[in-house]
């Protein structure tokens, strides 16, 4: 029954493990950009939005359309972001779970 010991506890770091990742996903801010940035939106580490900033100069109401494509491009670009954090994140926090045959 010594293995089941090392399970649980296993199991325990792996728990605590995600709750410290999901406490920092909700901490972290990426920039995105378009528009050589005049467009600027910041997500969260689970892509939520957190702020647009616009130059007032891309703010034509006669080109509507490209405002629409320099948000969605700088989504874009910030979703992108995230996942390239999120995956150096999870990275480093799997070489500190000790798991035989996986690390």
């Amino acid at each position: 029954m010594k293995g089941m010991g090392n399970l649980q506890k296993m199991l325990k770091q792996a728990q605590d493990m995600q709750e410290n990742m999901q406490h920092q996903l909700g901490e972290l801010r990426v920039e995105g950009s378009s528009g050589g940035g005049m467009v600027v939106v910041t997500l969260d580490g689970t892509k939520n939005l957190m702020a647009i900033k616009l130059d007032p100069e891309v703010v034509d109401k006669d080109d509507v359309e490209m405002l629409q494509d320099l948000i969605t491009a700088a989504f874009n670009d910030a979703g992108a972001k995230v996942d390239e954090e999120v995956s150096q994140k999870l990275g480093a926090m799997g070489a500190g779970l000790k798991i035989p045959g996986l690390f």
